[in-house]
């Protein structure tokens, strides 16, 4: 985290904690947008997201390191802009089990017996609260 960065709020940190999904924006090598739905959690101040080693996600961040995330609900937007680094190898316990509690999800788990999982782990540079850039 920047220390230009204030940390967001006790109401969207509730709405991090409760809100299942998020919009993940990576560039593609040509730079044009990539834009998916994942599942998310956030703690201590990064989001967290675990995709399978061999998604387009991994493919982009690996030349392109910058994200935006967004909450659904476009009527009272949490947007976040940061830096994402790939965490291969072992998930961190605290990561774990927070997906387990708020999913009931192995993030870890492979997908196919050959799989890699890869965590994300984003740390924000920017908010954009209600259409106020921080």
């Amino acid at each position: 985290m920047s220390d230009l960065v204030v940390p967001p709020g006790a109401a969207v940190r509730d709405r991090l904690a409760r809100e299942r999904n998020a919009w993940l924006c990576t560039v593609r090598r040509d730079g044009s947008p990539h834009v998916t739905p994942v599942w998310f959690v956030f703690l201590r101040d990064r989001w967290w997201i675990g995709v399978d080693g061999v998604s387009v996600k991994v493919r982009n961040l690996e030349r392109f390191s910058r994200v935006s995330l967004a909450l659904e609900d476009g009527m009272s937007p949490v947007v976040a802009e940061g830096e994402a680094v790939l965490r291969r190898g072992l998930f961190p316990k605290e990561i774990k089990e927070a997906f387990a509690a708020k999913y009931e999800w192995d993030v870890s788990a492979p997908r196919t017996p050959d799989g890699e999982r890869v965590l994300l782990e984003v740390s924000v540079r920017r908010w954009l609260l209600a259409g106020v850039a921080q």
